[in-house]
């Protein structure tokens, strides 16, 4: 070999070596940033030192003292916007230390790798932006909770619920109440091997104009988008209905969907351990998953149908039937299927105890009688305030049940002379077909005495 030849190779070499080099540093920087910047685990580390002081002492005082000032004192935005959104309070939380020492115990070696699944997320959330170049950058922040999310987002963060996303097959149960039996089959399915995927998920969410939608169309179709993104984006089976996607039948399923499609609340098909003919729970993503995926199969621009998926308005009738009809989901228009959703619907046709819109009624009747249109599912049924607000809620201090034909309700209640009241009965009274009812105003006065 030539002195010349040597030298190039050996320059080649060194070039080489730098640019390697150089790549290296690129990578393990940006991987530094990751854990730096954007899935950030301190509140895991805090929630451990908390309650390492928690349980070594039976003083409920000091109790409280520890978490406060070793965990929620020091709590990330992430720890503070989920205990807003999911509504956890200080007791909650030294209520389930106290309960569930086997439970704790278990998972904590699991949420102390938090950090280790940093590099994994980053490069799931950069396929992501493959496929959706507009992509906006997000915050994930690994929280612990009170077991009522493993993931959900806040203004443009992502939540995760470690002591949820990160338990696995070996987590205990067995202290659990009847409230958290999901959970035990959940971790059955080992969630941290699907933690990249669930945080996909969710950081689809901090793209979409909503994650609060108000008829279980769009917030089904609005889950779905998200699923769907994970999986294109992760190449991963979806976790959430993997274990029946092969047993579900799909047209009986989609007739059903059909019949409840404009319901105000989400009933068995999302966030619910609600019994169903079924026999499984969030059904509502598996429809909205399918959907999604059916739009994207027949789009011929497959960027546009993925920057339509995630930017669709779910909130918007038009623009949300539009989209489902494109899907070509369901075998008839959404419009046609509202129209016949409308005409199904159940109705209050009468209060047997009083005209509604009275204004003398009698201010000592202790019990109203509501009747209704078709029969009533009798294990579902909300009250809410009226438009007037709290101070004119006719409160009801006995729900004293249905008819046995589920076609009346009777309630016990307090009245006031010369008191005007309202009571909204809301979208969680359903026919045995779980079709909403049309929300009903009840609003009079009662008689001066």
């Amino acid at each position: 070999m030539s002195h010349l030849a040597s030298m190039w190779r050996l320059n080649m070499y060194m070039r080489y070596t730098l640019l390697l080099t150089c790549l290296l540093i690129v990578v393990q920087t940006s991987q530094a940033q990751v854990k730096v910047e954007t899935v950030v685990g301190t509140d895991i580390k805090n929630f451990w030192r908390a309650y390492d002081k928690i349980t070594a002492t039976k003083d409920s005082n000091l109790q409280y003292t520890y978490l406060n000032e070793l965990f929620i004192d020091k709590g990330t935005p992430g720890l503070k916007a989920m205990m807003q959104v999911r509504d956890y309070t200080p007791k909650q939380y030294i209520d389930a230390i106290n309960r569930y020492p086997l439970f704790w115990k278990s998972v904590r070696k699991n949420t102390l790798k938090a950090d280790g699944f940093a590099a994994d997320i980053a490069i799931g959330i950069s396929k992501l932006k493959k496929l959706y170049p507009q992509l906006k950058p997000a915050p994930v922040y690994f929280t612990v909770g009170v077991f009522r999310s493993g993931g959900t987002v806040s203004e443009g963060k992502v939540l995760i619920g470690s002591e949820i996303s990160m338990a696995d097959e070996r987590t205990v149960t067995n202290e659990f109440p009847d409230e958290f039996k999901n959970l035990h089959s959940f971790f059955k399915t080992n969630p941290i091997k699907t933690l990249v995927f669930t945080n996909v998920h969710e950081y689809v969410h901090t793209q979409q104009k909503s994650t609060e939608v108000n008829t279980l169309l769009g917030q089904s179709v609005m889950e779905g988008a998200a699923e769907f993104m994970a999986v294109k984006s992760t190449g991963e089976h979806s976790p959430t209905f993997a274990k029946f996607i092969n047993s579900i039948d799909n047209h009986r399923l989609k007739q059903v969907f059909a019949q409840q499609l404009l319901n105000n609340g989400y009933g068995y098909w999302l966030y619910s351990n609600q019994s169903n003919e079924f026999n499984q729970r969030d059904l509502g993503y598996y429809v909205g998953y399918l959907i999604c995926e059916q739009y994207y199969q027949r789009a011929s621009n497959k960027q546009q149908a993925i920057k339509q998926i995630i930017e669709l308005d779910y909130n918007n009738e038009a623009d949300l039937f539009a989209f489902v009809d494109q899907s070509k989901y369901f075998d008839q228009k959404a419009s046609v299927l509202k129209t016949r959703y409308e005409a199904s619907r159940p109705s209050v046709t009468n209060i047997k105890t009083f005209i509604n819109g009275a204004n003398n009624v009698d201010p000592s009747t202790t019990t109203v009688v509501i009747e209704f249109s078709d029969k009533m599912n009798k294990h579902s049924r909300n009250f809410e305030a009226g438009p007037l607000g709290i101070d004119h809620v006719m409160m009801v201090k006995k729900f004293l049940g249905f008819s046995e034909d589920g076609k009346q309700i009777t309630i016990e209640v307090d009245l006031k002379p010369g008191r005007r009241y309202q009571l909204l009965l809301g979208s969680r009274f359903m026919n045995e077909n779980g079709i909403s009812i049309k929300p009903y105003l009840i609003d009079f006065t009662t008689a001066a005495q």
